[in-house]
Formats: structure tokens, sequence, C-alpha cells
């Protein structure tokens, strides 16, 4: 998507210096940065501390982190450490494991000679991949979209609410569950998204400044706003993103995702999730148990990256000293309150059913 005019990825190859380059996410939505990546650790510090986030670019990063690795060590040892050190990272986004297998599997059988090159071009193929998902999620997705329209007076606009950012940030290009937002843009359909603040990292405020760049309508809310606005018939339709997904259609996505579909169930607002493929765990049923939660750092809880007085960007304290700090990042979504699960190949039902129906290849294996 583009950024003051210029088309931008959230992770590129730029062939002129020779180097992977990130949008650095930390400094979002106040200050637009590029970080150069140069090496292994420099990959998995932005991974675990967030310079990068959301799993699909989580995944992509690993790629060129695996392939940056190769081309200054490509012995089996070396390979095997940025596995493991790109696998320690972050505990819960499926498509981090899922790219490292993929980039280890096709190239451990390679001669160390021909390895570089192969990772570096498997890096890109994984990216493209990525970009190619996501927009046919949206194109998938606009068509609920349509049908939401359909049914509203003339100009009336559709009103999403989404929690988090899964948007083009969260992945290469497109986003997942901003992706019908944008094809629906595009269409010419009204929209009007109320953006949840999504604390403790305000995710919310990516997704704001996103869509604001592309002209969207929206409106940034506290995330315990959404159950209200619901009640009084003010959202259409709850579209979130997804970090892990189960065989049997449990999402596991942001902390908060649960209790926006609690509160859409009981208001009859249909509850979608964008999913592209990769993010789904076919080896895992129950969500619940089976999916780890990751507990970051309580100082995200504490104190919020904010502009202050001066103008510079710098962190307040919120919280009273001494206060003991939780902090999981995610939670789950059981499949039964899922409406339907929007993904590259079509719309549907959160069950082992709908899944291997678009998927019979991936079920069966």
């Amino acid at each position: 998507m583009k950024v003051n005019g210029i088309h931008y990825r959230s992770i590129w190859y730029d062939t002129a210096d020779d180097v992977v380059r990130i949008i650095d996410q930390r400094w979002l939505p106040h200050a637009f940065k590029v970080e150069v990546l140069r090496s292994l650790e420099s990959f998995a510090i932005a991974i675990t501390d967030m310079w990068v986030r959301g799993a699909p670019l989580i995944g992509a990063t690993a790629a060129y982190g695996i392939a940056e690795q190769m081309r200054r060590d490509p012995s089996d040892a070396a390979l095997d450490r940025a596995w493991n050190v790109l696998h320690d990272t972050r505990p819960t986004a499926i498509n981090l494991r899922w790219a490292l297998d993929r980039c280890r599997n096709q190239l451990s059988p390679l001669d160390p000679a021909a390895r570089a090159e192969s990772a570096m071009r498997l890096a890109h193929e994984i990216a493209d991949e990525d970009v190619e998902i996501n927009r046919m999620i949206g194109v998938h997705g606009l068509e609920i979209v349509k049908r939401i329209a359909a049914s509203k007076p003339e100009g009336e606009p559709v009103r999403l609410l989404t929690h988090c950012n899964a948007g083009w940030l969260a992945t290469v290009d497109w986003g997942t569950a901003t992706s019908p937002m944008y094809h629906a843009a595009e269409a010419g359909i009204p929209i009007h998204v109320w953006v949840d603040e999504t604390r403790p990292r305000n995710q919310g405020a990516l997704t704001a400044w996103e869509i604001g760049s592309h002209g969207i309508d929206h409106a940034y809310i506290t995330d315990n706003a959404g159950g209200h606005l619901m009640q009084h018939g003010m959202v259409d339709m709850v579209i979130t993103g997804t970090d892990r997904t189960t065989a049997r259609g449990d999402v596991c996505n942001k902390i908060g995702t649960y209790l926006k579909a609690l509160a859409a169930r009981d208001n009859g607002v249909p509850f979608y999730v964008a999913l592209p493929s990769p993010t789904i765990d076919w080896t895992v049923q129950d969500g619940m148990k089976e999916i780890p939660i990751e507990e970051r750092n309580g100082r995200e809880v504490s104190h919020v990256q904010g502009i202050l007085a001066d103008g510079s960007i710098g962190d307040a304290q919120v919280a009273p000293d001494g206060s003991p700090l939780g902090n999981p990042a995610f939670d789950v979504t059981p499949a039964r309150l899922v409406t339907g699960l929007i993904t590259e190949r079509g719309v549907c039902e959160a069950s082992p059913e709908g899944l291997a129906g678009l998927f019979p290849e991936r079920a069966a294996a």
C-alpha cells in the first residue's frame, strides 16, 4: 500500500543496496521509519521486540532472516541455529514455524554452496505468496460487504468493527481483515470502520493510520466501546485477523478478540475472521488447551507510548508503582462464535468440515 504517495511493502529486499529493509513499526503512527536488518540477531530482535508484528509478516521476516544467515554461513549447523534462534522469538503465531520449516525442508537437501541463492529466492516467494493470499481474502470478503450494503438504504455506509491491526502492516501487503476494506473502497462502496485501540500495544492506532492514509472513513475507539455500539445497532459486521487457527476453527488472536465475539453473538452481529491458510495449524484441535499464549513484558501495560509535551516520542507511566502486572498477548475465540472464515480460497464455516472443504489436501495430510 502507499505512504505519502509511495508504494511500500512492510518488508522488502533492496536490490540497489543488497539489504533487507522493514518498516519499523515501533514508532508508528507518530513517525515513519525504515530499518535495515543485517544479521540473524537483528531479525530475531525485530520479531521479539515487535519492530515487525502480525503472523504473516513474522513468517516472511523469518524467511528473510534464514536467507541472510545463509549468505554468511550456509552450513548445516548455521541453518539449524538460525531455525532455533528465530523459532524462539514468539510462540503463538503459527506462520513463524510454518515459514521456518518450509525454509529448512527446502534448503537442507541442497549443497551448501547453493543455499544462499535458493534461500533468498524462497524468501521472495513466501513474501509474494502472502501478498496474493491477502489480495484474494479481500476479493472474497468484498462479497460479504456487498451483501450487507445491498440490505441498507442507498448511501448508508457498511459499519465494520475491527480489533488489533490485521492490516498491510501486519502482512507483506494488503492485510487480512483490512483487505476487504480496501477492496470495498476501490469498488466505491461506502464503509465506516470502528477501530479498537487494542491495549496494551495500541495496534489499533496502526489500523487508523493505515486506513486513514487510504481515505477510508473511520473512528478510533476504546476497547470497551464495541459492545455498546453493537447494542445500539451501529455495527453491521465484525472482522478480525488471526495468529493461529485450529483444524476445527478455533481462532487465536490479539487479547480482547474473544470479548468482541461474545458481544457480537449477543447482539446478532456477524463475526468474521480473515484467515490466510498458512495460519491454520492442522496439528491442533482445541485452541484453549493446545495453543501457547504469549505472556509479554508488563511494561507494555504500565507504560503507553505517545507524543510528549515537548513534541518528542516517549513513554508515559499509567500504572501505579508496585502493582503486579499481567500481559497475556492473545486469547482464543471458540469456533462456535465465528460466523465464517474468509480465506484466499473462499468463505467457509468455522468447523473441521468447512476448512477441509476449502483445503482438502491440507486436511488429509
